[in-house]
C-alpha cells in the first residue's frame, strides 16, 4: 500500500499532459547536453522517471532526449546514480526505435549491466542473444573473485528466461561450474572496510573477522545468504546473487543441458534403491557440471534450513530467514523433480521442517512450498498428504486472513497446484468458506485470482452454498473484523481507534444469542447445510408467526415450481411442505382462502404424481421416503380443509399404498422405508373415510394442541386415532367411500 503522499505524487504524474512532459524533456536535454551532473539533473531525471513509469500506456520521448540519455548512460564520467536513472527511464519507454545502444564496447561491468538491462527491455531476440554472449564473454575472461562480476549475473538470468537456448553448451557448463563455486566456496571472512585514510589508520585496525550466524555465533560452516557481517567480499556478493538466480537457472535445466526426466522415468527412479545408493556413492567433484551444481545447491539449501532455525538478533534478519526458507524449499522441490535421487535425502529434513512450521505461526508462508513439495512427491514421500492439506486449508485462512501477501500467495498456490491435488481436490473444495475469508478481507487485489480459481471449486454439492457465501461477503467481512477486534484487548489500542468506541458490535459478537449466526458465517468448511440451516430457521419462523405461510403464498408456490421435481428440494422442500400442511388453515390465519388451499394442493399433487411415475436410476436416485410421507400428509391435511379434494387425494394414497407393496419399491427404498410409506398411506386413507374426524386430527384447534390433550388418557389424540382405526378395521362397510 502506498502512503497518502505517494498516492498524490502518482496521481499528479498520471495527469501530466504531453506539453508539460515536453518541457521537462527539454530541461533534461539542456542539463545532460552540458554534462551538468549536479542535483538539478538528478531531480529532473527522478521526475521524468516518475512520469513515464506511473501510467500503463507507454510515454514517448523526443529523439534528442533519448540520445542524450544513452550518452549519459555510456559516459565514463557520469555519476552512478544518474546512470541508474537514465537506464530506468530508457527501460520504461522501451521498446523504442530511437535506441542505438550496444554493449560491445562497454568495459565497466556495472555500466554493462545497465546497458544490458535496457537492451533486454527491447524484447528483440537477436539483441537478447547478443547481450547474453557479451555477458558470458566477460564472465569467462575473469577469475571467480574478480571485481564487478555480480553486476552481470542478473543479466545472464534474464537472458536465460527470455531465450533459454541463447547460450552454448560450453558456456552453460562454465556457468554451472562458476555458480557451484560461488555457492559453496565463498570466503568465510568478512570484507575489509573502505578506509578513509588518515594518520591513525593502520592495517591492524582493518583486519576482517569471521562472518557470523544470525544469532551472533561465529559461523563454522560455509557462507550463505543468511551469514552476517559488517562488510562483504566480492565472492560473498556473488554467493548471494547465485542463490537468487539458482531456481530459475535450474528450472531451465541449464540451457542446452539435459532436460528433466518425464513422469514415467521419474516414478521408476523414485522407487529405485539402486539409484539412491549410486548417487550417494558418487563424489561430487567427479560429476558433470550440471549435476555438480545440483549437488552444491542441495547442500546450500540444507544449510539454509538449518540456519532458519536459529533465533535472529535483528528483526530484519528474522524476515530474511523466512524468505530464504521459502526459496530453499522451492529449490529442493526443483532438484527432487529433476533428479529423484535427492528425494530420499530430503524427506526426513522436510518432515521435521513441516512439524516445526506447524507450531510456529510466524513462519506460516513457508508452509506453502512445503505443501507443494508433498503435492509433487506425495506417494514417494509416504507422507499423510490429507493431513497436510487439511491443516493448510483449515488453519491458515482462518488465522491469517488479514495478511494480504499471504492471501495472494495462498490463492496463487491453489491455482498453480490444481492439477496436482488429484484425489485430494475434495479437501480444497470443501474448504472454500475458509478461502473466501481471504477474498472478503482483501477483495480488490484478489478478485482476478478468485475468478480464475472458482470454476475448480464449484460442483453440484457446493454451488448453492457458494452462491450464498458470495452474497454474504459483506457480512463475512464485518464478522472477520469483529473476530479480529475481539481477539485484541482494548487496552492495547489507542483512544482514537474506532473499535474502542464501537463496543456495541463487539458485545453482539460475544452475545450467545448470535453465536450460531457468527459461527455459520465464520465456518471453516462447506457445511452442505445452507439448503438445512434455512429449513430449520424457516420452521422456527413459521412457528413464531404462522401467518407467514398465507402472506408468502405466492413465493412458496414459486419455490415449489422451480424445483424441477421432488428430488431437487431436499431439507428445504420437506420443511416448506410441512409448514404448508400445518399453517395453511383458517384456524391460524383468517385470510386463508379455499382458492389458496386448492393452488397449493395442485402444486403438491404434481410433485407426488412425479413420485408415482418415476423409476429410480443411477442418474435419478429414489425420492427420499421422508419427502413422500410429508407430501402425503400435507395433501391429506389440505383435503380435510377443502373436502372436495378428498376423492383426489384418496386415489393418490391408494396408488402409493399399492406402489409401496410392490417388489420394486422394496429394492429402491429398502424394506423399512417402503413399510413406513405403506403404513402412512394406510393411516391417512383410514382418516379420510371419516372426514370430520380427519379434520379434528389433522387440523386441531388451539385447545386440542394444549398439553392436556396429550397427557389426559380420556381425551388424548392417540386415543382418538386408535378408536378410528378400530372402527374402520372392524366394519369398513358401514363407512362412506
Amino acid at each position: 500500500m502506498f502512503t497518502a503522499g505517494a498516492e498524490s505524487l502518482l496521481r499528479q504524474a498520471r495527469e501530466i499532459r504531453d506539453e508539460e512532459l515536453g518541457r521537462l524533456c527539454s530541461r533534461v536535454c539542456a542539463l545532460l547536453g552540458r554534462e551538468d551532473w549536479g542535483s538539478d539533473a538528478l531531480d529532473a531525471l527522478r521526475r521524468l522517471f516518475l512520469i513515464v513509469s506511473a501510467t500503463k500506456h507507454s510515454r514517448r520521448l523526443e529523439q534528442p532526449c533519448v540520445e542524450l540519455l544513452q550518452a549519459a548512460l555510456c559516459s565514463p564520467t557520469c555519476p552512478e546514480q544518474l546512470q541508474l536513472l537514465c537506464a530506468a527511464v530508457l527501460r520504461e519507454v522501451s521498446p523504442s526505435r530511437s535506441l542505438s545502444l550496444t554493449c560491445d564496447r562497454v568495459q565497466n561491468t556495472q555500466q554493462l549491466g545497465l546497458v544490458a538491462s535496457v537492451l533486454l527491455a527491447q524484447g528483440d531476440r537477436k539483441q537478447v542473444c547478443s547481450v547474453g554472449q557479451c555477458a558470458l564473454r566477460v564472465l569467462e575472461s575473469r577469475q571467480p573473485e574478480g571485481p564487478g562480476l555480480r553486476h552481470l549475473l542478473p543479466v545472464v538470468s534474464k537472458v536465460t528466461n527470455l531465450a533459454p537456448d541463447a547460450l552454448h553448451e560450453e558456456q552453460t557448463n562454465t556457468l554451472n561450474r562458476r555458480l557451484g563455486d560461488w555457492l559453496r566456496h565463498a570466503s568465510v571472512q568478512q570484507g575489509v572496510a573502505h578506509s578513509s585514510g588518515g594518520f591513525f589508520s593502520t592495517p591492524r585496525a582493518r583486519q576482517p573477522g569471521p562472518v557470523t550466524e544470525v544469532d551472533g555465533a561465529v559461523a563454522t560452516d560455509f557462507f550463505t545468504v543468511l551469514s552476517t557481517g559488517q562488510h562483504f567480499t566480492e565472492d560473498q556478493w556473488l554467493n548471494v546473487q547465485a542463490f537468487s538466480m539458482l531456481r530459475a537457472w535450474l528450472l531451465h535445466g541449464g540451457p542446452g543441458g539435459s532436460s528433466t526426466p518425464d513422469a514415467d522415468d521419474r516414478s521408476e527412479l523414485e522407487g529405485s534403491t539402486l539409484s539412491v545408493l549410486s548417487a550417494a556413492s558418487t563424489a561430487s567433484h567427479l560429476l558433470p557440471p550440471q549435476e555438480r551444481l545440483r549437488e552444491k545447491a542441495f547442500e546450500y539449501c540444507q544449510r539454509l534450513i538449518e540456519q532458519s532455525n536459529r533465533r535472529a538478533l535483528r528483526k530484519a534478519d528474522s524476515e530474511l530467514q523466512k524468505a530464504c526458507l521459502v526459496e530453499a524449499v522451492l529449490v529442493l522441490d526443483v532438484l527432487c523433480r529433476q533428479d529423484p535421487s535427492f528425494l530420499y535425502r530430503t524427506l526426513s529434513c522436510l518432515r521435521a521442517l513441516h512439524a516445526r512450521l506447524c507450531g510456529d505461526p510466524t513462519c506460516v508462508r513457508a508452509l506453502l512450498p512445503v505443501a507443494q513439495f508433498f503435492l509433487h512427491h506425495g506417494e514417494a514421500a509416504a507422507v499423510d498428504a490429507e493431513a497436510v492439506y487439511q491443516h493448510l486449508c483449515t488453519r491458515i485462512p482462518a488465522e491469517h486472513f488479514h495478511s494480504p501477501l499471504l492471501a495472494l500467495e495462498f490463492v496463487q498456490f491453489c491455482r498453480a497446484s490444481l492439477p496436482l491435488f488429484g484425489r485430494h481436490l475434495g479437501v480444497l473444495r470443501s474448504s472454500f468458506p475458509n478461502l473466501f475469508k481471504f477474498l472478503a478481507w482483501s477483495s480488490p487485489p484478489l478478485t482476478a485470482e478468485f475468478v480464475a480459481l472458482l470454476p475448480s471449486l464449484v460442483d453440484a454439492g457446493t454451488a448453492v452454498e457458494m452462491l450464498d457465501l458470495l452474497l454474504d461477503l459483506p457480512c463475512l467481512t464485518a464478522a472477520l473484523d469483529l473476530q479480529l477486534r475481539s481477539s485484541q484487548a482494548a487496552s492495547e489500542k489507542p483512544l482514537w481507534d474506532v473499535s474502542v468506541r464501537a463496543a456495541g458490535c463487539l458485545e453482539a459478537f460475544r452475545d450467545p444469542q448470535y453465536q450460531a449466526l457468527f459461527q455459520h458465517l465464520l465456518r471453516a468448511k462447506a457445511s452442505g447445510t445452507t439448503e438445512r440451516v434455512l429449513s430449520s430457521q424457516f420452521l422456527a419462523l413459521c412457528t413464531r408467526r404462522p401467518s407467514l405461510v398465507v402472506e408468502q403464498a405466492k413465493e412458496l408456490l414459486e419455490f415449489m415450481g422451480s424445483l424441477g421435481g421432488p428430488h431437487g428440494g431436499g431439507h428445504m422442500l420437506t420443511s416448506v411442505v410441512w409448514a404448508i400442511g400445518e399453517y395453511l388453515s383458517v384456524s391460524w390465519d383468517r385470510r386463508c382462502t379455499v382458492e389458496q388451499i386448492n393452488k397449493f394442493f395442485e402444486a403438491l399433487e404434481a410433485l407426488l404424481f412425479e413420485v408415482t411415475q418415476l423409476r429410480p436410476s443411477a442418474a435419478l436416485p429414489a425420492c427420499p421416503p421422508q419427502v413422500i410421507t410429508v407430501l402425503m400428509t400435507t395433501l391429506t391435511k389440505l383435503a380435510s380443509r377443502s373436502q372436495d379434494l378428498i376423492p383426489r387425494v384418496s386415489l393418490f394414497l391408494s396408488k402409493m399404498r399399492t406402489l409401496a407393496q410392490s417388489p420394486a419399491a422394496g429394492s429402491a427404498h429398502g424394506e423399512e422405508d417402503a413399510r413406513a410409506v405403506l403404513t402412512r398411506a394406510t393411516e391417512l386413507l383410514n382418516l379420510l373415510k371419516m372426514p370430520s374426524v380427519a379434520q379434528f386430527v389433522l387440523t386441531p384447534s388451539a385447545e386440542v394442541s394444549e398439553p392436556r390433550y396429550h397427557r389426559d388418557t380420556n381425551t388424548a389424540l392417540p386415543l382418538a386415532l386408535s378408536t378410528v382405526s378400530r372402527l374402520v378395521e372392524r366394519d369398513a362397510g358401514l363407512l362412506p367411500g
